[in-house]
């Protein structure tokens, strides 16, 4: 697997990384404990040496899997997590107090079975907790020995300013694909001008980009996406068009939709490492396949176009979640 590093950290990971947050949370029901650690170890197998989670992915669940999956193999990896929400329950709201970060950061030490949080997101801005508080809270995790590096996630530029200025953020997590790509306005610059990293997630649309979801689809009545507006029927009949535009160059390529789409994030700059997500290892692989695809400026040029021309339909949260991103 080849490696890239995130920004000016120094922080080296595989040139993909694993969201893990579909194992236990969002996407309808978990996996079976016993399938969830083979796939976390057959990715281990296949070269992913950078895993995602959350306290809240369950809550809690996941970063209980994580633990007991890569406990044989921790000092090769690099694993993030995150804090920021109330009791790790999203319904609950924010809590970035520095009390809380502190308490999360003990609690998912235990959890995931190690000495050290590689890389500790603030999960979404609280708009009632200064950012300068929240990352002197863990920069003084730093110098505890209990964090390795700070990020952050769905901050907006002036937010991700403000932290660095306390405490160098080694990534910004957020959601960055071919169907969402309004961090190419304002964040890349930033992160690009500071040495800052970023981590999309969602690269593949949720799913969407892949091709396997259709106007006709039926969500799982726990799967997230229900709530989605990107994810109504009618829009999905209307952004079809991008997934045909996708799957026509995977088709030149002799590439699938999904390796094109993650092959086009990758071309974007060296310090972006995608953090696809699955429960399938058939899928791993295929997206781990991404990574020796090799897009031509031409073919660049053609997906540009072929993006510049499909307005794409759908709100990408709901209005709740939506007024927790970009601040």
């Amino acid at each position: 697997m080849k490696t890239r590093t995130l920004g000016s950290s120094g922080l080296t990971v595989s040139t993909l990384g694993l969201g893990c947050m579909g194992l236990s949370f969002g996407l309808g029901v978990p996996v079976e404990r016993a399938d969830g650690i083979a796939l976390l170890r057959g990715a281990v197998e296949r070269g992913v040496t950078f895993f995602d989670t959350a306290e809240c992915y369950g809550p809690f669940a996941n970063e209980d899997l994580l633990g007991e999956a890569l406990e044989p193999v921790r000092d090769q990896l690099v694993i993030a997590t995150k804090f920021g929400f109330k009791g790790g329950v999203v319904a609950d709201g924010l809590d970035s107090r520095p009390e809380n970060i502190r308490a999360v950061a003990e609690a998912s030490l235990k959890r995931l079975r190690t000495d050290v949080i590689d890389l500790f997101y603030q999960h979404r801005v609280d708009p009632d907790v200064p950012i300068e508080d929240v990352a002197g809270t863990v920069k003084d995790l730093i110098a505890e020995g209990k964090v390795k590096h700070f990020g952050l996630s769905e901050a907006g530029a002036a937010t991700i300013r403000r932290a660095h200025a306390v405490q160098p953020v080694a990534a910004l997590q957020s959601e960055y694909s071919m169907w969402w790509r309004e961090p190419e306005a304002e964040i890349l610059p930033t992160l690009e001008e500071l040495g800052i990293g970023f981590v999309p997630f969602s690269p593949l649309g949720k799913g969407f980009l892949t091709g396997a979801i259709t106007a006709d689809t039926q969500f799982d009545k726990a799967d997230f996406r229900n709530s989605v507006p990107r994810f109504a029927a009618e829009a999905r009949q209307a952004n079809a068009r991008l997934v045909e535009a996708v799957t026509a160059i995977a088709t030149a390529k002799s590439a699938t939709p999904a390796r094109i789409a993650l092959a086009w994030l990758l071309a974007q700059k060296p310090w972006i490492v995608p953090i696809p997500g699955t429960t399938k290892l058939h899928r791993l692989e295929e997206n781990l396949g991404a990574v020796d695809l090799t897009l031509t400026a031409s073919d660049l040029a053609d997906i540009q176009t072929a993006l510049d021309a499909i307005p794409i339909q759908g709100d990408r949260y709901n209005a709740a979640n939506q007024a927790r991103v970009g601040r």
